[in-house]
């Protein structure tokens, strides 16, 4: 793809886009589950200056009896979501998501490949197959953002 091609595609998805689902497929058994449960709350955004910022919930966390958290509730919220910052660049069909922090510090430092498309006015996201951070198993994950 061209330059003026990246940088069409990378115009196209300035801007933030609120996530309507989150799927993930079995590289085992090709099963397709919701990768945070129905319904996940989640925005991502794309910078003129090249920052992207990523953060989601799973929709009905429970909500700590006190605060701090216990032990547990930390763990059940830290299990509930999904959140990093970095930088990105656009290449041909794929944005690249260079972290420089993310909820889980070994994605930290990492680069996150999103072959990226089109439907209507959603942008969709697929990933190669990678190890799902929640249960070490091979997967591929599909995203669906809406203009937020």
């Amino acid at each position: 793809m061209s330059e003026s091609l990246d940088a069409s595609l990378r115009a196209r998805i300035l801007g933030t886009w609120r996530m309507e689902t989150w799927t993930r497929r079995a590289a085992d058994t090709g099963d397709v589950t919701d990768a945070l449960g129905p319904n996940p709350f989640g925005y991502i955004n794309y910078s003129a200056d090249g920052r992207v910022m990523v953060f989601v919930l799973r929709s009905g966390r429970l909500r700590p009896a006190s605060n701090p958290p216990s032990h547990d509730e930390k763990i059940a919220l830290f299990d509930s979501m999904f959140a990093y910052v970095g930088t990105y660049v656009v290449e041909s069909d794929r944005v690249i998501h260079i972290l420089d922090g993310s909820w889980n510090e070994l994605w930290t430092g990492t680069r996150q490949v999103r072959f990226l498309a089109f439907r209507g006015d959603r942008l969709i996201y697929t990933t190669p197959e990678t190890v799902d951070p929640m249960d070490g198993k091979l997967c591929t994950y599909e995203v669906t953002f809406s203009r937020g």
